[in-house]
């Protein structure tokens, strides 16, 4: 096919201005001096993530508060019973039973009402005579007190038994006790002088074991 100069040219032409649109296309995209604008966003923070955030805050501090209360009605925070604080700070008998001073010895149990209605009485007296007397409670449902249980014959609580300062038991009182006998009793054995005669409390003497085989008949076995 021939073509005709005049057409030639004019495909040369046009050619040459194609060619020459899409350099100065490509160069404008790819200058070094021209950097094209960026289409990233920094990253923002979403209303959701910063709600999650404030919504585990505000649970942890209602959780806080609802274990505080819960602590506080079961009494975490509330002063010991009078039985309980008495319960632990007493000695053990054969040092109360040693150390020069009177003592009294109760025996308990913490279902025992009679003995939660004269805790605090026994509380007082024991802080009225703090350092002349020693106050001890054992618990007849702790199997370590079973030995005194059974040497001190215990059938009934409260029980309370008397101890001279050398250590002799001098008296023994079955159960509760108002404050003014309580204060009675305690007054008397810190003085030396015999129990004061009132309903239930017995005067008690050590049975010497020369006494014992004299008085032992032929029937002291049966």
């Amino acid at each position: 096919m021939h073509r005709f100069p005049g057409e030639v040219k004019g495909d040369a032409a046009f050619h040459g201005r194609n060619s020459a649109i899409v350099r100065v296309s490509t160069r404008t995209a790819n200058s070094p001096g021209r950097l094209a604008p960026s289409t990233r966003r920094p990253p923002v923070e979403s209303n959701t993530a910063t709600l999650g955030r404030r919504e585990r805050i505000l649970l942890a501090a209602v959780a806080a508060l609802l274990a505080l209360g819960l602590f506080l009605l079961r009494g975490g925070l509330s002063p010991a019973a009078p039985l309980d604080k008495l319960a632990r700070q007493s000695l053990e008998p054969a040092v109360a039973l040693s150390n020069g001073r009177p003592s009294v010895i109760e025996f308990y149990a913490d279902w025992c009402e009679a003995c939660q209605a004269m805790a605090p009485a026994m509380e007082r007296v024991e802080g009225e005579h703090h350092g002349q007397l020693d106050v001890v409670l054992l618990n007849v449902d702790n199997p370590r007190w079973q030995p005194e249980v059974d040497r001190y014959d215990v059938n009934g609580i409260p029980q309370l038994e008397f101890f001279a300062a050398d250590g002799t038991p001098v008296g023994r009182a079955i159960g509760a006790r108002t404050q003014d006998e309580l204060e009675a009793l305690t007054t008397a054995l810190i003085s030396g002088s015999p129990l004061p005669a009132m309903a239930g409390v017995a005067e008690t003497s050590v049975l010497k074991p020369a006494e014992s085989t004299a008085m032992a008949g032929p029937r002291s076995h049966s």
